[in-house]
């Protein structure tokens, strides 16, 4: 057993009592009438039940047997029949048209909460396993949980009131009766608790082989996968995969066996055996053999029997659901109450849209208290320059963008745009300086015009989007799709969806940066599905957007960074060389031997395309 779950199986009483609360107040939060309906719902019926087995009877037997006129008790029969017809009609409401509608406002408002804070979290949140793993346990049916818990906990109040008026009853009958009470307390109050934090632990060893499953189910289905699967043995390990996580879930559950099944057994023995047979058993004792009730407050006795046994096992289940449920809420609460680094919502100055300088000043990074990936970088570029990163896999280049978009907070130096601290920004406003194409870009599966605009609100959204798709040089493909720009992308929702090449998706990809007016633009290997030509007219392009905005761009070919204002040479985290190309080469150092080794490698290929663009020039 690992120490996390350990530590949740001791998660005390008092911890989720607070949790259930929590619960309770974050639904009242969001709708107090559900939270109202849910506790007159089940007043109704233990009303219902109480009424019927103790009140109800007690009369019926009492006017029977003391003489009452007939008239008297059909009259009480039909006033009952009528009050039952109301709370039963209001009961059926709240069940078949408050309870489906509410919810389904709630979910929406749970979810907008939960999503909300999931967005305001930083990136490195999402790259740390186990903030992920409470993550998907927060949110994995949160909603259900957090509104089963509103219904257990207003039951355990109504139970309570309910379960006192009948016990002050069975006191008056014979004492006695309520030592019986103890055993369904113990069931499901002690040996329910062990049940429940033994079953939450499981689920919490078992959550990253569930996320492993989930993940194979997922490629199987998906048809990018489909081609790799065919033209590999990868399915040999998915199999292996999934194989490994079920087995894993077995040994999880086994070593919990010794333990959850002696205090399952005791649970249900003393929470339903003893207090059923144990009561009738002495019922009918003290009415057969000592003689201290009659037969008809044995019967009275049997039905209240029978209540309150079910009334105490309701309380139980009713606890032992709030504490398991409780349990999972303890991820929700840990969740939201997770203080940002750099929050999304992060408020501060406005920037100036004008972008004079962008200064890295002594600027050091290492994820997650790591090695360092960058070194005391240090440098400045000014108004409407083009700037190539270049270097090697690892060398830092993208994670300078990161730290440029502040997705993430350098360990030591800082970071100036116009003079000043990017940290004093209003994060929201700052991140708007930027239009990016990232390397790792995601399509979505809506049309053409979303992927482009990305809810962007423009004046003329086609005109804007047709416009971004020329540059970047996919409009003709674009409009030999059935519906042109409209036309939904992947087959996710949509049979006729377009699939389309590696290299058409990554000038989409551009096209969003094209079409985002930011005086800053990004391209992050933008051109790394394209053939030689192709990349060389995207970075035409891209150099002639550079005019007016200040941008940045990692290539891997070298030969694209040419035109760049300065080139940026990074080895480990470290600037080891700065100038143009022609300085660069000049110099003869790491970025002349590299750009020369692409050149042999590619010599064909190049010095036809230099004969080319020598011509196009």
């Amino acid at each position: 057993m690992s120490k996390k779950s350990k530590d949740n199986i001791g998660l005390g009483f008092w911890e989720t009592v607070k949790n259930n609360f929590y619960a309770l107040g974050f639904v009242w939060s969001m709708s107090k009438s559900y939270v109202v309906h849910a506790f007159f719902s089940n007043a109704i019926g233990y009303f219902n039940w109480v009424f019927f087995s103790a009140y109800f009877i007690r009369y019926i037997i009492q006017a029977v047997t003391g003489g009452e006129a007939v008239s008297t008790v059909y009259l009480y029969i039909g006033m009952v029949a009528a009050l039952m017809c109301v709370l039963i009609l209001y009961d059926r409401y709240v069940d078949r048209v408050v309870k489906p509608l509410k919810e389904v406002e709630l979910y929406q408002r749970m979810y907008s909460v939960f999503y909300h804070k999931a967005e305001n979290v930083e990136l490195e949140c999402f790259e740390d396993t186990e903030f992920y793993n409470r993550y998907t346990m927060a949110v994995d049916q949160a909603c259900e949980k957090m509104t089963k818990i509103v219904w257990e906990m207003t039951n355990i109040i109504c139970a309570a009131i309910a379960g006192i008026s009948t016990y002050v009853l069975m006191y008056r009958m014979d004492p006695r009766m309520l030592l019986f009470v103890l055993s369904p307390i113990v069931g499901s109050f002690v040996f329910g608790t062990i049940v429940n934090k033994l079953n939450f632990a499981i689920y919490q060893e078992v959550t990253p082989d569930n996320r492993k499953t989930e993940y194979v189910n997922r490629v199987m289905y998906l048809g990018e996968y489909a081609k790799e699967m065919r033209l590999s043995n990868i399915f040999q390990v998915l199999k292996r995969t999934y194989e490994e996580a079920v087995e894993h879930r077995i040994r999880v559950v086994k070593s919990y066996i010794s333990r959850l099944i002696p205090n399952a057994f005791l649970q249900f023995y003393l929470s339903y055996i003893i207090i059923f047979e144990g009561l009738m058993l002495y019922g009918a004792y003290q009415t057969m053999v000592v003689h201290r009730l009659s037969l008809a407050d044995l019967s009275i006795l049997s039905s209240m029997m029978v209540t309150a046994s079910w009334i105490l096992v309701r309380i139980g289940n009713s606890m032992v659901t709030c504490s398991q449920n409780g349990m999972f809420v303890y991820n929700i609460r840990t969740f939201m109450s997770y203080e940002e680094k750099i929050p999304e919502d992060a408020k501060g100055d406005l920037p100036e849209r004008e972008i004079e300088s962008i200064e890295f000043c002594h600027v050091s990074f290492s994820y997650r208290g790591g090695k360092e990936v960058i070194h005391d970088l240090s440098f400045k570029i000014g108004r409407n320059e083009s700037v190539a990163l270049v270097g090697h896999n690892g060398a830092g280049k993208t994670t300078i963008l990161k730290l440029l978009f502040r997705l993430y907070d350098p360990n030591e130096g800082v970071i100036l745009v116009n003079g000043r601290d990017i940290r004093e920004y209003d994060l929201e406003a700052y991140r708007n300086l930027f239009a990016a194409a990232f390397q790792d870009y995601k399509i979505f599966a809506y049309s053409i015009m979303d992927n482009v605009l990305m809810e962007r609100q423009v004046e003329d959204p086609e005109k804007v989007t047709v416009e971004a798709l020329k540059r970047a040089g996919v409009y003709e493909k674009v409009m030999s799709l059935p519906q042109g720009i409209h036309t939904m992308l992947t087959k996710e929702f949509k049979e006729e969806g377009a699939v389309l090449s590696g290299g058409e998706y990554q000038k989409i990809v551009v096209a969003r940066a094209f079409a985002n007016p930011a005086p800053i633009k990004v391209f992050d290997e933008p051109s790394s599905a394209l053939d030689p030509i192709a990349e060389y007219d995207l970075f035409q392009a891209i150099l002639e957007e550079s005019q007016d905005h200040l941008m940045f761009f990692i290539s891997h070919r070298l030969s694209s960074v040419k035109d760049a204002d300065v080139v940026y040479m990074l080895e480990e985290g470290r600037l080891i060389e700065q100038g143009t190309h022609g300085e660069l080469m000049e110099q003869n150092g790491k970025y002349a031997q590299m750009y020369r080794m692409q050149a042999k490698n590619y010599q064909p290929e190049e010095s036809d395309l230099e004969v080319e663009w020598d011509a196009i020039g």
